[in-house]
């Protein structure tokens, strides 16, 4: 029988649109999301696959079934209505939120988009809904609700203020201890980070703040005094961490602060700070220099810090700068006995490039370095006349000249001095400028010798065992009674720093065992070194400690020497006896030990 053109391109049309409903009807039972196509009464006229996973009800339940069949009478009214809203507009609603119970019993979260169903004429005959489990994005959310929740009450409830910002330090939220021990209002929260009541205030929380968004790393308990008009005396103590969300995008900065002044208040009472930045101590003699530390640290007047060689002074002049309100800028340290006249001036002042021979650059000098911050000029007493003519001007002008370069230069430095000579006497001979004295010696810290401060001797072999345990990688046991007593004895004309050399001797030759009589030096003892180790160790010992000492100083034998108490002769009559090199490594000896 044969067929027209017409019947064909029908044939062909038909094979197209049974080829496409196919198609359609795979796309929509391969979907995860639930399928239903509904009447104007909300019969189900059509569904997939999903949707009977997701109400419970197999497909042979499904088929003409009622959303009333699967909800409690409230939700189904809210359904209700939503279906005709969409009926009466036209418009389809998307994103609904209900609750439905399963088949099964189960309650389950669905989110539901309808779309109406319109014939020819625009007339709706039903609904076509796409419908979503989310039960478990719904627990979630209510899990982390609840933990904001817990988290908003925490950080109401502190004592300690929180305060975070953004990169650009503008604060994103402050707890309410935030308000009240910045003395913030509610409508000061929001903006640039500041403090309200600044007056004395050194900022020291911004500088903070800006230290972690520069670097991107934690500062710890940083004890600085608030100075705020409203509360001048009051001390807290600031730490700041990064600011990273889940995937360790950097957000910005949380800074806690902690008020202690009263804890601050009552050590000061009790004398009981053991430690104050590095500096170790606890006797009375420590605690006035910690209180005057504190008391000079924000004034910009020039300290001068005096005290026997191996008191701290240097310990303490950085603990001046690191309390002050430079805390976070260059502190620059210039031995000044160190370098020769011209090699001092050009040093402390920079020179231009041709100033004098070897001058091939121009040089900034430690002044300029240290613009902003501190300079530390160790040794004062042992500066030329010359050197202290132009020292002098610095200080009253605030200003320098470099070597080859007469324009002066504007600094803003302050000037922390260390000697431990007798200044007044000096200039009693003639020595040192009266009027450079005076402008030193605004502010004066004496540090006392270690044989005046007995009580701080128990405390810094604790602390020198520690630091050198960690070093070397050993325990030690303790300080045997003998020993200690001869450590409490001795009258330290080296003072700390010859007590840590000693304590580092005996940690190395005590091998993790406690610290005897026969570890200390002779000094200490009384005892003649070659006789004592002689007792103490056979040769062979003896010379398997001089190639331990002599490995672990990397070949330094001017330390290796007074590490194990005897002179350099005698070492190197050790180290010919045993045949004692660095051979057997392959290296060399160095040239300059």
């Amino acid at each position: 029988m044969s067929t027209t053109p017409e019947l064909e391109v029908l044939s062909k049309e038909c094979e197209t649109l049974r080829h496409d409903k196919h198609l359609l009807e795979s796309i929509i039972e391969s979907i995860e999301d639930g399928f239903i196509e509904t009447d104007l009464r909300g019969n189900n006229t059509r569904f997939n696959r999903a949707f009977c996973d997701i109400t419970g009800f197999p497909p042979e339940e499904a088929g003409g079934l009622s959303y009333r069949k699967y909800m409690d009478e409230e939700t189904a009214r809210n359904v209700f209505r939503t279906f005709n809203r969409v009926y009466k507009t036209g418009i389809p609603n998307k994103a609904f939120d209900y609750r439905i119970i399963r088949k099964d019993g189960v309650a389950r979260d669905l989110e539901i988009s309808i779309t109406p169903i319109k014939d020819d004429s625009s007339r709706v005959t039903g609904f076509r809904c796409i419908m979503r489990d989310v039960t478990a994005r719904k627990a979630a959310e209510k899990a982390l609700a609840d933990q904001q929740r817990r988290l908003a009450a925490i950080f109401r409830s502190v004592d300690d203020a929180i305060v975070t910002v953004d990169t650009k330090l503008h604060v994103l939220e402050a707890n309410e201890a935030a308000l009240k021990i910045c003395g913030m209002q509610p409508g000061q929260v929001d903006g640039f980070f500041s403090c309200p009541g600044a007056g004395g205030c050194s900022m020291a929380c911004r500088d903070v703040l800006k230290e972690t968004l520069s670097w991107k790393k934690p500062i710890r308990d940083w004890q600085v005094k608030c100075g705020r008009e409203q509360s001048p005396l009051q001390k807290v103590s600031l730490s700041c961490s990064p600011l990273e969300d889940r995937h360790g995008a950097f957000l910005g900065a949380v800074l806690v602060i902690r008020d202690i002044t009263r804890l601050s208040d009552l050590e000061r009472e009790l004398e009981q700070r053991q430690q104050f930045h590095h500096i170790v101590g606890k006797s009375r003699q420590m605690q006035e220099i910690y209180r005057l530390v504190e008391d000079v640290s924000d004034y910009e007047a020039t300290v001068l810090v005096n005290g026997e060689s191996g008191t701290g002074k240097e310990l303490v002049a950085r603990a001046v700068h690191y309390s002050g309100s430079r805390r976070f800028k260059p502190f620059v340290t210039v031995n000044c006995s160190a370098l020769a006249e011209p090699l001092l001036e050009s040093e402390l002042f920079g020179h231009v490039k041709g100033a004098f021979t070897g001058a091939i650059r121009d040089h900034v000098g430690r002044f300029r370095a240290a613009d902003g911050g501190t300079i530390l000029l160790d040794e004062i007493g042992d500066i030329s006349p010359v050197i202290q003519l132009k020292l002098l001007r610095v200080l009253q002008e605030k200003e320098i000249e470099r070597v080859g370069d007469p324009a002066p230069v504007k600094v803003d430095v302050r000037v922390i001095a260390c000697t431990h000579q007798n200044l007044k006497e000096k200039v009693r001979r003639g020595e040192f400028r009266e009027d450079l004295y005076y402008r030193l010696n605004v502010l004066e810290i004496s540090i006392p010798p270690l044989r005046e401060r007995i009580d701080d001797i128990p405390l810094l072999i604790e602390h020198f065992i520690a630091a050198f345990e960690k070093k070397f990688g050993m325990e030690i046991d303790g300080v045997s009674a003998d020993a200690m007593d001869a450590l409490l004895k001795y009258h330290w004309p080296g003072n700390v720093r010859e007590l840590e050399h000693a304590i580092e001797r005996a940690v190395i030759l005590s091998r993790g065992g406690s610290v005897a009589m026969a570890h200390l030096p002779s000094p200490v003892t009384g005892a003649r070194a070659d006789d004592r180790q002689g007792r103490a160790a056979p040769p062979a010992e003896e010379s398997r400690m001089i190639r331990k000492t002599l490995a672990d100083t990397d070949w330094n034998k001017a330390k290796t020497a007074r590490i194990l108490g005897v002179s350099r002769k005698t070492l190197y009559q050790k180290i010919r006896k045993y045949d004692i090199s660095m051979s057997g490594s392959g290296q060399g000896e160095p040239e300059n030990v």
